[in-house]
């Protein structure tokens, strides 16, 4: 009776905690004491549908098995003749007039048939609109009449804490329901599909089959597409991430009108702003997108970006790091203005910018490494002479070698790299340079020319 008790005390602190309003507030108590998510459901999970994909996918990874010459040798068939391989996953109709269904580009790609499946268990044939594999999303298009969309929330408001259920299709057993929480928010970096990554990770159980499933807050809006999972043995350890649906929406609307994604680009190089590089370039700010290059005739230089400015906003949205910067531009449309707010030798600037066409990535994040240490020792210096390639192209000192473990080498400069400035003071020779460290203080920020491109290193 007492362990009763102690559940019901439980169940009744979350109906608290879900409280508020929508979905959420009407929550009601079954059999005076249990609540339950079910009303929720049962308006939700009709929008939510199941996905098998049908493809042909050559076994042969040589190039030369695609010359029918060599394929007789090898008796290697033809891509037609394979037997088709299947696989599931999700999705969520989001327009039911249309008959636009929602998923990940990784769950339809190569495929030959798609066949989507609905809660009522009415099958229709598919049609690919488009597919982004930069955010890793989809969008597909069924004949279908009766349909249930479902509403699409704003994922900007998610909070860390905030209750979400993840609905899907795991290992292809039907339509499944779990619950959990938003662990963290802005997760990038990761090693999982797609360029631009803005994850919701939550502890809600996603499995593979969920994929391109949806991520429904209390209120009963769509916000993210399930997407994929981080665990040792393939099974989920509680780490799973979604696509949020402010990202998803912006390429979905490019998917329609166009088919594919028609990114944006300001030819910049940028790096995140970290409290140490703030302190030695004397910034104002703690968080924003340092620019460290500039490409010529981009529209970043057309708008008079500079390097050493510090991006803090892109159309009223702040900017948090590069990451960020180069989500919000690679989702902007080729050809459209937009506003740029700066800090530039610590006063705050407004330019306006139109973004180029591009075919890869927005901007190219030149990474640093900013492990504390006192001094550069380990590092050899040399002027540049006319036996370095770059000679009469750039003006800085050439870092001759670095040895492993010292300072330098913990600090992240590497041999070959060319520092062109300290804290911004220009340096062209290994005197100019030892100068400029002793005007430096503890806070050094070196420019340094790498492999092509430009980055800060910051040096405690």
């Amino acid at each position: 009776m007492l362990h009763k008790r102690r559940i019901l005390t439980h169940l009744a602190i979350l109906v608290v905690a879900l409280g508020g309003g929508g979905a959420a507030a009407q929550l009601p108590v079954l059999d005076g004491d249990r609540p339950s998510l079910a009303p929720l459901l049962k308006e939700v999970t009709p929008a939510v549908v199941n996905i098998a994909v049908e493809s042909r996918r050559p076994i042969a990874q040589n190039p030369l098995f695609n010359d029918p010459f060599f394929r007789r040798f090898f008796d290697i068939p033809d891509s037609r003749e394979l037997p088709p391989q299947q696989s599931a996953g999700s999705g969520v109709i989001i327009d039911a007039e249309n008959g636009y269904v929602l998923t990940n580009h990784h769950v339809v790609e190569n495929a030959d048939r798609i066949v989507v499946t609905l809660a009522d268990r009415r099958r229709f044939d598919a049609q690919l609109i488009g597919s982004d594999a930069g955010t890793d999303i989809a969008l597909l298009k069924i004949e279908a009449s009766d349909l249930t969309q479902i509403s699409i929330g704003d994922s900007s408001k998610l909070e860390v804490g905030d209750f979400v259920l993840a609905i899907g299709n795991p290992f292809g057993l039907g339509q499944t329901v779990t619950s959990g929480i938003v662990s963290a928010l802005g997760r990038s970096g990761l090693r999982i599909e797609g360029t631009y990554q803005d994850f919701i990770q939550t502890d809600a159980s996603i499995n593979p089959g969920n994929s391109g499933g949806a991520l429904v807050n209390l209120d009963g809006e769509l916000v993210g597409i399930n997407t994929a999972i981080l665990s040792p043995a393939g099974g989920n350890v509680g780490i799973g991430f979604a696509v949020p649906t402010n990202m998803a929406r912006a390429v979905v609307d490019q998917l329609i009108e166009f088919g594919e994604v028609r990114r944006g680009r300001l030819g910049i190089q940028i790096q995140d702003v970290t409290p140490d590089l703030a302190a030695a370039l004397d910034l104002e700010v703690d968080r924003g997108a340092l620019v460290t290059l500039v490409e010529p005739g981009s529209a970043a230089a057309a708008a008079g970006v500079r390097e050493g400015d510090v991006i803090i906003e892109l159309d009223g949205a702040p900017v948090t790091g590069s990451s960020d910067l180069a989500n919000k531009v690679g989702l902007v449309r080729a050809g459209t203005e937009v506003e740029i707010v700066l800090l530039r030798d610590g006063r705050r600037q407004t330019i306006q910018a139109t973004v180029a066409g591009a075919t890869g990535p927005a901007t190219a994040s030149a990474g640093t490494r900013e492990s504390p240490i006192d001094r550069l020792r380990g590092a050899q210096f040399r002027n540049l002479d006319a036996t370095h390639p770059r000679f009469g192209e750039i003006e800085g000192v050439l870092v001759a070698s670095v040895a492993p473990g010292s300072p330098a080498a913990r600090n992240g400069l590497r041999a070959g790299d060319i520092v062109t400035a300290v804290n911004r003071r220009s340096v062209r020779t290994t005197d100019e340079l030892t100068r400029a460290l002793e005007a430096a203080g503890s806070a050094i920020a070196l420019n340094v020319v790498r492999d092509g491109g430009r980055l800060f290193l910051v040096i405690q």
